[in-house]
């Protein structure tokens, strides 16, 4: 796969809810870089997966990563217990991994012209989609502080569901990711971890704002 040259790529590994998504989100407006949230990519397919339980098949998912567009994966709300349930299933089967694991592969390597480079958040982005990214990071969190955020998005959305579930829910999905047999979840030895369980969102994207201008500045990239 070709792959453009000199550009800016941000890998960025966390568990459900800690908050990675907004950070990916805050670093792609402040860099001017492409942005996807692999995470919805696998809850697209779960969502799919549960719309047609009988006809669910690998050609499915294929044609369907083929035509798929990043405004596709914006348009609708992915952001439910079920899906999610769904989406920790289908992350497991390695054919469905190898499907998307291309689509994340040409977002990454070869954004649009008019952005500077990528960032991607995941579960398996430093360890396996951009193994060579310019910058890693690990954001994580406590997983009583994960619930609560995650229960407050819910809530938001007025969705039904008791704080007890979305803390039980998450803790299941940590157990899925991490003992997965393809693309766990894992920190690497060479990506940075930020704790943002006392962190705002500022504070967060300030400290990964610091370490990112310090390197592009060392390679005049700023």
């Amino acid at each position: 796969m070709k792959k453009r040259k000199k550009i800016i790529t941000v890998a960025i590994d966390s568990p459900a809810a800690a908050g990675a998504g907004t950070q990916a989100k805050l670093i792609a407006k402040h860099y001017n870089l492409f942005q996807l949230d692999t995470g919805r990519i696998y809850r697209l397919i779960g969502q799919m997966r549960l719309d047609n339980p009988t006809k669910f098949k690998y050609n499915l998912v294929r044609n369907k990563m083929k035509k798929l567009k990043i405004s596709d994966l914006k348009k609708k709300s992915l952001l439910s217990d079920k899906v999610a349930v769904s989406a920790s299933i289908i992350a497991k089967d390695k054919k469905i991994r190898d499907i998307v694991y291309k689509f994340q592969q040409k977002c990454a390597y070869n954004p649009p012209k008019k952005y500077k480079g990528s960032v991607l958040d995941g579960r398996d982005i430093t360890s396996v989609i951009l193994k060579d990214a310019m910058f890693k990071f690990f954001i994580t969190a406590n997983v009583k502080t994960r619930a609560q955020r995650r229960f407050k998005e819910y809530k938001n959305q007025n969705k039904k569901i008791s704080f007890k579930d979305v803390l039980k829910s998450l803790k299941n999905r940590d157990k899925s990711d991490r003992e997965r047999k393809h693309g766990p979840l894992k920190k690497t030895k060479d990506s940075i971890l930020l704790n943002s369980t006392k962190l705002s969102r500022k504070q967060c994207f300030l400290k990964i704002k610091t370490i990112m201008d310090k390197r592009l500045q060392l390679n005049g990239s700023i």
